[in-house]
Order: structure tokens, then C-alpha cells, then sequence
């Protein structure tokens, strides 16, 4: 089944407290696609520069990620600019130049239209809901969105979060989103705006998923080495839809399995820097690491302390 991803492709200069580097390939659209690809078949819908080299085109196609949605435009591709401290939680931004980005407007090929699967990345929530109405009839849709929309766009974000099945924000967006501190309280807020389900990541301490019938709590993975977080989130959206595309089962028990599987894949990204460590990924190695969340957080049942 076909995943359709709507968002950015760039180049990113990043600095850890581990290592920097220049003008590696980022942008939310590759890093999704890149860990969705892994389950399912993806069409991306991005825009690039003149600038763009042909072999991030190569590697693309060599995943299986379709791009005749990717268009080339006359300028340069989009460029963004962070460090990290310590705690990798959030970057800061020293630079954003959206170039051929700031005007871009999302036209789907005509097969694309009949895509199962929509995510949409973090876009300008008007162009999140003009996508939305170029497809035809997708199973499930979900959405990322980030604080400058929240604070700028609300009514815009409001109108396209009544379309969406599942919204995918962290923690504070969560917040900020709710105008609730009670992340609890903020995800009930939320789903009334009409997600059926809030993904809220939480960085080094996993994720939360909330719906009408559960929270389902999934840890990080513990990592010995984190180079680079910059992507982890969109790549762990690119793994749990890839998933959920993969079986076509949106029961709760496989929306968990979706949710560790995201883990999964956003613990591979940020042991290194740009896509190094997801882009030659094996099935085994995926899989090895899902049965090692899983190990996680078993337990067996108690004894029965109380009646002896």
C-alpha cells in the first residue's frame, strides 16, 4: 500500500557536543520517507534547488522511495543551521534560509491521489489541508506540526486537525497546542479538535500514545552512542506509518506495534549524523531491536503477596 509524505527535503549543518557537520542531506520529507521505506512503498512531494546533487536524487530511488513528486525549481534548496547542547533535547536554530521552500506549493502527481496513506510533515497548515484535498480517499491520515504554527496559524492548524486521524507533535507543542501544562489533560483537549489519536515524543524519554481507550507508554531506547537527534522524530512518524501502511490493521494492539516500531527506527537515526545509519539498514537489524523493546518493559505477573 501506497504512503504519501508531503514536506521538506534540505541540507543541514548541525553541531553536537560530539561532532559537527556541513551540508548533509535532512529535511523532514527524506527522513520519513527514508524510515517509512523500509515497510511500504512512498511517494514523496518536496521541492529542491538547482544546488540539489543527482546522488541524493540516486539514493532516494535506491530505497524504493518514488519521487516524481520531487520537483526541481530554479534557486536553492532549503538550508538550516542548529547545535545541540547536552541534553540533545532541542536544537537551537542559527539559521534558516527556506529558498525554493518559501514558495512552495504542494501539486501531487495524479497516482499520488489514490495514496492509502497520508502523512503530512511540518508544513504551513494551509498547505497541509490543500494536499489533503488533492487526494481522493486515503485510510488514515496523520500530521506533524511545530510552535510557529501553533502560535501563528491556529485557526489554519485547527481546520486541517479535523481531517486528520493521527496528530504526531512532542511535548511542548503538545502544551502549547492544549494552552494545558497536564499533558494528560492536554491530550484530551487535543483529541477533541478531531485526531483520534495523540503521538506526543518526548526525546530521551520515548513517547506517549493517547486514544479513547488507552495511553500507551514506549521508552527510549538506552543508546551508548547519540551523535545527532536532528530527523529522530520524523524518522520514528516514518516507521510507525510505514508500519500501520504495511498491514492495513489500525486495531490498538497494531498502533502499539507501530509506536515501537517508530522507536525503533529514530533510535537507528541519531547514532549518527544525517541518514549514515538508517540508510543501509537490514531487516534483521530492525527487527532484532524491536524484540529488544520489547524486552524492555516485560514483566511478568506478580506473586500474590497480599494473601500469604
Amino acid at each position: 500500500m501506497s504512503l504519501l509524505v508531503v514536506g521538506s527535503v534540505a541540507f543541514d549543518s548541525v553541531k553536537t557536543p560530539f561532532g559537527e557537520a556541513e551540508e548533509i542531506l535532512g529535511g523532514s520529507a527524506t527522513y520519513f520517507s527514508t524510515a517509512a521505506s523500509y515497510f511500504t512503498d512512498v511517494n514523496l512531494v518536496a521541492v529542491v534547488g538547482e544546488d540539489f546533487p543527482s546522488q541524493h536524487m540516486n539514493f532516494l530511488k535506491s530505497r524504493g522511495i518514488n519521487i516524481a513528486g520531487l520537483e526541481r525549481q530554479a534557486g536553492k534548496t532549503f538550508r538550516w543551521k542548529g547545535e545541540y547542547g547536552y541534553q540533545l533535547n532541542e536544537a537551537q536554530t542559527l539559521e534558516t534560509h527556506l529558498n525554493v521552500f518559501q514558495d512552495f506549493k504542494p501539486a501531487l502527481p495524479p497516482f499520488y491521489r489514490e495514496a492509502q496513506g497520508v502523512f503530512l510533515a511540518n508544513i504551513d497548515p494551509e498547505l497541509q489541508i490543500d494536499v489533503l484535498n488533492q487526494v481522493i480517499s486515503p485510510k488514515i491520515i496523520a500530521c506533524d506540526t511545530m510552535n510557529f504554527w501553533i502560535s501563528g496559524k491556529r485557526e489554519a492548524l485547527l481546520n486541517t486537525l479535523k481531517h486528520v486521524d493521527i496528530l504526531i507533535i512532542n511535548d511542548g507543542e503538545a502544551r502549547q497546542l492544549a494552552l494545558e501544562a497536564n499533558l494528560v489533560k492536554a491530550a484530551k483537549i487535543i483529541r477533541s479538535y478531531g485526531p483520534k489519536h495523540l503521538i506526543v515524543k518526548r526525546g530521551e524519554y520515548g513517547a506517549l500514545m493517547f486514544n479513547s481507550q488507552s495511553i500507551f507508554a514506549a521508552p527510549a531506547f538506552p543508546l551508548e552512542n547519540v551523535f545527532d537527534p536532528t530527523g529522530a522524530g520524523d524518522s520514528f512518524a516514518g516507521g510507525f506509518m510505514g508500519y500501520l501502511l504495511n498491514t492495513m490493521n489500525f486495531s490498538e494492539a497494531s498502533m502499539r506495534q507501530a509506536v515501537i516500531f517508530g522507536s525503533v527506527m529514530a533510535s537507528f537515526v541519531v547514532e549518527d549524523f544525517s541518514l549514515n545509519r538508517i540508510k543501509a539498514l537490514d531487516y534483521e537489524e530492525i527487527l532484532k531491536r524491536y524484540k529488544e523493546f520489547k524486552q524492555l518493559t516485560h514483566f511478568e505477573e506478580p506473586v500474590d503477596v497480599f494473601n500469604q
